[in-house]
């Protein structure tokens, strides 16, 4: 057993300074949601035939288990500076860092991981690792990133969404519009439109159509997904952005501004594959805030 606590906020730890700071930033977004925090930091034995340079196999496993306990006795005190009194357990595991994570998506609420580090998270949001993780992951992902490299997360400004108008988009919005509620900031709805369609064919007769045509129409279709929210939401200003060009380059130009942009892992249009391609990697690696990815639930969330 590993003293899952259901409805929790769980943040990834492995010794950087940069899963500090993610766990500091769980710890706040634990107390805006009234949720205890779990600090897990998982670790696994070397894969190596002859072990005996580094000490037996239990030798080694004492060893890192050791290592995670003091990692995570730091991350509980980083997190308790910030926030006295909050409700915090850890957890050190030997396993897979994907399947483990995947297994605490299950219980968690909100799943929290650094943008870079040094033990059994390093890498874990790029490449082959971040699909596996994205694609069975039970509950919404961030990753937390500031300005510069080692600057802290963004505590000001508004939550950015990117929405193409899809039903799995939802989710998205809905999570968006929630983290904008509870830290009492406005809600940025960002859609991008091109003249090149989902399956890479050009629009009809681009040159033909008007372009503040499309935008008004594409300003309508926003307008239209987000009006249930404002009802659900009605002290929270939604603003609506509609732009032409590449949705990645969009958000990151309003993220300079934000401390949050939430995007969906799936959709069409400009967020089609989000965590399968270029654009879900260049927000992930260049965010100057907060990245959150958000599944659609199986039922739908609905206003």
């Amino acid at each position: 057993m590993h003293g899952f606590v259901d409805g929790a906020v769980v943040a990834g730890i492995d010794g950087s300074g940069s899963a500090l700071r993610a766990g500091v930033w769980a710890g706040a977004e634990a107390r805006r949601r009234g949720r205890p925090l779990r600090l897990v930091q998982v670790y696994a034995l070397p894969q190596v035939k002859s072990p005996v340079a580094f000490g037996t196999h239990e030798q080694v496993r004492a060893g890192l288990a050791e290592r995670a306990e003091g990692w995570l006795a730091d991350a509980r005190d980083a997190v308790l500076a910030e926030h006295p009194g909050l409700d915090i357990t850890t957890a050190a595991r030997e396993w897979s860092p994907v399947t483990a994570l995947v297994q605490e998506s299950q219980h968690a609420e909100l799943l929290v991981l650094g943008s870079r580090g040094l033990g059994g998270f390093t890498g874990l949001l790029v490449g082959s690792t971040a699909v596996a993780v994205s694609a069975h992951t039970h509950c919404p992902i961030v990753v937390v990133r500031g300005r510069k490299p080692h600057d802290p997360p963004p505590v000001t400004g508004p939550v950015v969404v990117g929405t193409d108008g899809s039903p799995d988009s939802e989710a998205a919005i809905a999570f968006a519009c929630e983290e904008a509620w509870l830290r009492g900031t406005g809600l940025v709805a960002v859609h991008t439109w091109s003249d090149v369609l989902a399956d890479g064919t050009l629009r009809p007769h681009p040159m033909e159509e008007n372009p503040d045509e499309i935008a008004a129409a594409e300003r309508v279709k926003l307008a239209e997904q987000v009006v249930g929210w404002q009802r659900k939401y009605p002290d929270l200003t939604i603003e609506l952005e509609v732009t032409r060009g590449r949705p990645v380059r969009t958000l990151l130009e309003r993220g300079e501004r934000a401390q949050l942009i939430v995007v969906g892992c799936r959709g069409r249009g400009g967020f089609t594959g989000m965590l399968l391609g270029s654009t879900s990697q260049a927000l992930i690696a260049h965010s100057p805030c907060p990245v959150a990815v958000v599944r659609p639930q199986r039922t739908g969330r609905t206003p």
